[in-house]
């Protein structure tokens, strides 16, 4: 419903206003913050809860590591978002220990 003119009564009734321009939604991460933070995270490691987190991942109890998150971090999406991450660093690290394996496998040949 547009305001257009000063009216008292009608659909088109109350005063001019300027509508409230919304921001832009946050942008996605840039190339310094990506490496500051995986810097971090080499050194720093893993908070007890992220790994509390990743045990159930690997046992298979995903239903209980998003209730776990969620619980953690407040709301359900950030809950998910962070069990998403948790899957792939768990993926990340197969995949690295697999490949050493292969390393190893190679050179005892």
């Amino acid at each position: 419903m547009a305001i257009k003119h000063e009216m008292c009564v009608g659909l088109e009734k109350g005063h001019r206003v300027t509508k409230i321009e919304t921001k832009k939604g946050r942008q996605g991460i840039n190339k310094r913050n990506k490496f500051v933070r995986d810097l971090v995270r080499e050194v720093v490691g893993f908070s007890p809860y992220e790994r509390r987190c990743m045990e159930l991942l690997k046992i298979s109890k995903d239903k209980k590591a998003l209730r776990f998150c969620k619980k953690r971090l407040g709301t359900l999406t950030r809950g998910k978002k962070k069990r998403e991450e948790m899957v792939g660093v768990l993926a990340a690290q197969r995949k690295a220990a697999q490949a050493q394996a292969q390393a190893a496998a190679a050179a005892a040949k």
